[in-house]
């Protein structure tokens, strides 16, 4: 039987094998069914939601694809491919290319289906009147924790592909009659789960224990809060998305980093920079900022330590060592191959004066020859020039934030750090978006002035405060870490903002950009596998 990896197979998901040897041989063996998991224990509970995590993970990684860190960036205002892209990416700035069968797009619809399917047999277990060994509690903190993901699945896929197919339940079949929610109908799904999580998941430090102390990485109200936030903005109800990201600004929890601290103090670097440095992304390691930390180990020392290879650091760090003279180094961040490059309006035009967030320690614009071996001798020291087509993948300037060496891999194969979702940085973002949206012009510069001072950038006024200078903003601090083309797509600025700041590029041109694109394609095996009902497509595909 081939199993098609779509909505209509994946969403039926627990397909489990069966095996006999004291059945007779003409005697039936079902080898898959669709008939979910029944949890009933805390036991299994736990696990399924554990698990939750794990497939988190895969949203972020896709070795067999190492442009898909490319496919959120790219095509932009932020970033361009180079000539070593990897070929997932490439519809996401030769628009013209991207079409229902796109890989990307299905991608995107396979691994937050999977995830609704998962949460979705979490809380169909937990409200079964079955379940009668949890406490009332202990139910209402499984299903927050399971719809909060939920929640952000659909998030995902709303702002991605606009209204989809609605599933509350977990299948127990395959089922080939799927339609498109309306997307009115999609976002109440999501805000009552994401109201519901914020109200029933614990504070950040109640969270669940185990022998290593807190476990600062499962789910917290705040992490339901700022996603509510994000949401509430998307559909139009910015005073909502103001009261979430004021509450968390103003539980006392979290605290801007504003000095140095954890692992390498002693060594070169800046407060901003140590944020991410690894060893120091946890709240658990001193990261006080921190909201949401989806932490990883090593897979080179923990089996099963992460999901796949994520490719972050590949993609986003330069391929220095191609340049003879070049030794690859933990203080350039590791082994990288350079799939992307910032853009010249990045580059050249965003940062102003002493913004910490320009420093030589968060964005890394010199490399100076550091090959020890005898035959560089003359050149040891010096800094590299900036050559011709070296300076788009070799030695072009990138944001330190991926940057973390593995002697165990010195390939570099394996990327080793954390994924920092959520953070407070990013609270106060939302929080001007919110006020600007509402005329709360003076409030939005104070909002975003307590960020410019934590940079060291000059101060701003309530003149200043548009939805644009907001989206500037968020570039200047959440470069390398937000998925850009969602935070465009989910404020319809994509198209306005690619063309007038990124489409010049003389490597890898933006082209055939239009609105069509604000909309992913809903991917074409879907359409076509659901025979009995009409999966309606987005317009332009």
């Amino acid at each position: 039987m081939k199993k098609y990896i779509t909505i209509i197979t994946s969403l039926t998901f627990a397909i489990f094998a069966f095996s006999s040897c004291k059945k007779a041989f003409l005697d039936e063996k079902p080898f898959s069914s669709y008939t979910p998991l029944t949890l009933t224990d805390s036991l299994g509970f736990e696990a399924s939601l554990i698990g939750l995590y794990n497939h988190t993970g895969t949203i972020f990684s896709w070795s067999d694809q190492q442009g898909w860190s490319s496919v959120w960036q790219v095509g932009t205002d932020v970033a361009n491919a180079t000539n070593n892209q990897q070929g997932v990416e490439i519809p996401y700035y030769n628009y013209a290319t991207l079409a229902s069968t796109d890989g990307g797009a299905a991608r995107a619809w396979n691994r937050n289906y999977i995830m609704v399917n998962l949460t979705n047999i979490i809380v169909d277990g937990i409200e079964n009147p079955s379940t009668t060994t949890i406490s009332a509690n202990g139910k209402n903190l499984i299903s927050a924790e399971a719809k909060f993901f939920r929640a952000y699945a659909y998030n995902n896929l709303a702002t991605l592909f606009g209204g989809v197919p609605l599933i509350t339940h977990a299948l127990s079949g395959p089922k080939i009659d799927f339609v498109r929610a309306p997307i009115a109908d999609v976002n109440d799904f999501i805000v009552a789960d994401l109201v519901f999580a914020a109200a029933n998941l614990p504070d950040i430090e109640a969270v669940k224990n185990n022998t290593k102390g807190k476990m600062y990485g499962r789910a917290n109200k705040f992490m339901a809060m700022q996603l509510l936030a994000e949401v509430y903005l998307r559909i139009g109800k910015p005073d909502l998305a103001e009261q979430q990201a004021q509450a968390i600004i103003n539980s006392g929890k979290f605290n801007l980093i504003k000095s140095r601290y954890g692992v390498k103090t002693s060594q070169a670097g800046d407060y901003y920079s140590d944020m991410f440095l690894y060893g120091n992304q946890r709240r658990s390691q001193g990261n006080t900022e921190v909201i949401w930390v989806l932490e990883q180990e090593n897979p080179n020392t923990v089996v099963g330590g992460s999901t796949d290879s994520p490719q972050q650091r590949r993609v986003w760090g330069a391929a220095y060592y191609n340049i003879a003279g070049m030794a690859v180094a933990d203080s350039l961040g590791g082994r990288s191959i350079g799939r992307l490059r910032l853009s010249n309006w990045v580059l050249y035009g965003l940062y102003k004066g002493n913004d910490i967030r320009n420093s030589q320690y968060n964005i890394r614009r010199k490399y100076y020859y550091n090959d020890p071996n005898p035959i560089y001798a003359a050149r040891y020291g010096k800094q590299v020039p900036f050559t011709g087509p070296d300076t788009l993948i070799n030695i072009c300037p990138s944001t330190t934030k991926w940057g973390a060496f593995d002697p165990n891999d010195t390939f570099g194969y394996a990327m080793i750090k954390d994924f920092i979702l959520m953070r407070l940085g990013e609270t106060y973002l939302l929080l001007a978006e919110a006020q600007v949206a509402q005329g709360k012009t003076a409030q939005a510069a104070t909002s975003i002035n307590v960020l410019r001072t934590r940079a060291n950038a000059a101060q701003v006024t309530a003149a200043e405060m548009t939805k644009d200078f907001i989206l500037d903003e968020r570039a200047r601090e959440l470069i390398g870490e937000e998925n850009r083309r969602m935070t465009l797509m989910r404020t319809g600025t994509l198209v306005e903002r690619a063309l007038r700041l990124n489409s010049n590029d003389a490597s890898k041109p933006i082209t055939g950009l239009t609105t069509k694109a604000l909309l992913l394609p809903i991917p074409l095996n879907e359409i076509q596998l659901n025979k009995d009902a009409v999966l309606t497509q987005n317009p332009g595909y």
